[in-house]
């Protein structure tokens, strides 16, 4: 009897490992859609913010949670990681905000001045 469905032919896909190569973009790449930016775009943007006490105090709030449960873990007493953790939480916002500060005012100096304090010319 014949056969009625013709079987079709695929394509081997995949190396010997299994792992499927894509073969990319072949096109001219589309322009972005409004109001979105690329990845570094998006990145400089942020690192041109001035840091604020707020994204000081949330930065730390995360890490005063980690350090709670770490020592209430360790102590199995809550009352000593609190103990501990409401003046990590000013420490830490203290640290934080001067830090992104202090890199804050270097890139801004380095991107106008175009060389970093401390850098010696080449010759």
């Amino acid at each position: 009897m014949a056969q009625t469905k013709r079987k079709r032919k695929t394509r081997h896909r995949g190396n010997a490992a299994g792992m499927v190569e894509v073969r990319g973009r072949t096109g001219r790449p589309g322009d972005p859609a409004p109001g979105t930016k690329k990845g570094g775009a998006l990145r400089t943007d942020r690192l041109d913010r001035e840091p604020t006490w707020r994204s000081a105090a949330n930065r730390s709030a995360i890490a005063t949670i980690l350090f709670v449960v770490v020592i209430t873990v360790v102590q199995r007493n809550p009352a000593i990681a609190l103990a501990f953790g409401i003046p990590m939480f000013f420490l830490y916002t203290g640290l934080g905000f001067y830090t992104d500060r202090w890199v804050y005012q270097r890139r801004m100096a380095k991107r106008k001045g175009g060389g970093g304090a401390g850098r010696k010319a080449k010759v």
